[in-house]
């Protein structure tokens, strides 16, 4: 069975995206953008430019290319555990709607085909052979998840078939991508974000007792490294208990009662939409008031205010802007998004912040499509994935989207700002400096 084929449609792209800068970053603060059609960087003689990854197995260059249209493919979950992501995908494809409507990229419309994967990697694998060897697909876009992402690494790989800008913050995309030249991710990684509200804790609550709830995979292992990483030599002293879920529970609130009982005063939650509603809500009906962290993978409206009053005061870090906040409500970039997805959307909420966030990570693929030049090859597309200095309307400012395979950098995104959720209000206030988590 082939699966949700629902966002089969005929789209194009035309725009870019994102960055970050901070602090003592090497990442460029610079708004730079490439103009359409440019090429990317040739590689010179150097010794690190002639070690840059290479995604040139595919025997067929331009599979799922033609004159007038460019073919990617998706999987997301349309249904499972982690369907709450499932609004990215439609964003996406609201946007290449749009842009479509534009003239497209370089003279070419995308055709994108999304998948349900339901968040399981064996359908996942399934799924993306079928986009591979059926759709003949040029690219795969944005997948979600850590473990779905890991199980076909290698088979696209192995084929030559671009892996771009994957939805998960896994250290891996960027750390292994001289192994797997045709893999990269795009929002900052999981252990970079761990590192900040690590030094968040040392800074401010250096005595802190530190309670952590976590997805029992690698993606919930990377937040715990780099909350470790984080913390550096007071980690072991502060972080008292340790308490894994795995995805088929259907609740993890008796995980979150053994986290109560060790007296800490600070819970961290690293989970999915669902669980991570389920964990802050369970605080508040257990009485349990410890200052709550929770992983930006489940900051959406939906899931705080699911969480109801366990939300109130929870931490978390941003790189995007936030549609539902009054802040940006008069933005030119906001604005627009909220007018492309009352149009081409089906009636999506504009105040979700998933919404926002693919297109965001479309527009970064339309600026690499634009970068790659009319020409367009995979090799091509990777290397201006791999070599961008990008700053984009839609991420906050001073975060710029920038990779370097000269610098060894292959890391879209590594800085972020720190926010705060009010039920009283129904939105995040960011507060502090943008902050780098950089990890080599």
């Amino acid at each position: 069975m082939r699966g949700y084929r629902w966002l089969t449609v005929p789209v194009v792209i035309a725009g870019v995206l994102l960055a970050a800068a901070c602090g003592s970053s090497s990442k460029s603060t610079t708004p730079t953008q490439a103009p359409g059609g440019a090429t990317a960087p040739a590689a010179s003689s150097s010794p690190s430019a002639a070690a840059a990854p290479q995604c040139n197995k595919a025997p067929n260059q331009t599979e799922g290319v033609t004159a007038t249209e460019i073919s990617i493919g998706n999987t997301d979950a349309y249904s499972g555990p982690a369907s709450a992501y499932a609004v990215i995908a439609k964003a996406e494809d609201a946007y290449f709607k749009w842009v479509n409507d534009q003239g497209g990229v370089n003279g070419r419309k995308i055709k994108f085909t999304s998948l349900d994967d339901s968040y399981s990697p064996p359908k996942t694998v399934e799924q993306t052979r079928a986009l591979v060897e059926q759709d003949h697909v040029f690219a795969d876009f944005n997948p979600l998840g850590t473990p779905p992402n890991t199980a076909i690494r290698q088979y696209l790989n192995d084929r030559g078939v671009p892996q771009i800008f994957v939805a998960t913050g896994a250290a891996t995309w960027a750390l292994d991508h001289p192994k797997y030249p045709c893999t990269i991710g795009w929002q900052p990684n999981y252990q970079s974000e761990a590192i900040i509200y690590g030094k968040y804790l040392l800074a401010n609550r250096p005595d802190a007792k530190v309670a952590v709830l976590f997805q029992n995979d690698d993606y919930g292992k990377d937040y715990l490294k780099g909350l470790k990483a984080g913390l550096g030599a007071k980690a072991s002293q502060m972080i008292v208990k340790e308490e894994s879920y795995e995805t088929s529970e259907p609740d993890v609130s008796p995980h979150v009662t053994t986290l109560k009982n060790t007296g800490a005063d600070v819970f961290i939650v690293v989970a999915t939409p669902k669980f991570a509603a389920q964990a802050m809500k369970a605080a508040a009906q257990l009485d349990w008031k410890p200052l709550i962290i929770d992983n930006s993978v489940s900051v959406d409206l939906n899931t705080m205010k699911a969480a109801g009053a366990g939300a109130d005061g929870v931490i978390s870090a941003a790189y995007l802007k936030d549609p539902s906040d009054p802040a940006w409500a008069s933005d030119a970039t906001v604005v627009q998004y909220k007018d492309i997805l009352a149009k081409y959307g089906s009636g999506a909420d504009p105040n979700n912040v998933f919404n926002f966030y693919g297109f965001a990570v479309a527009d970064t693929l339309v600026q690499a499509i634009k970068q790659a030049g009319q020409d367009l090859t995979r090799e091509g597309l990777m290397k201006a994935a791999d070599n961008m200095n990008y700053t984009s309307p839609y991420l906050l400012p001073g975060i710029t989207i920038h990779t370097s395979d000269a610098q060894k950098d292959w890391a879209p995104i590594e800085e972020m700002q720190l926010e705060k959720y009010s039920v009283a209000k129904g939105s995040w206030e960011r507060f502090g400096q943008v902050l780098e988590g950089a990890v080599r």
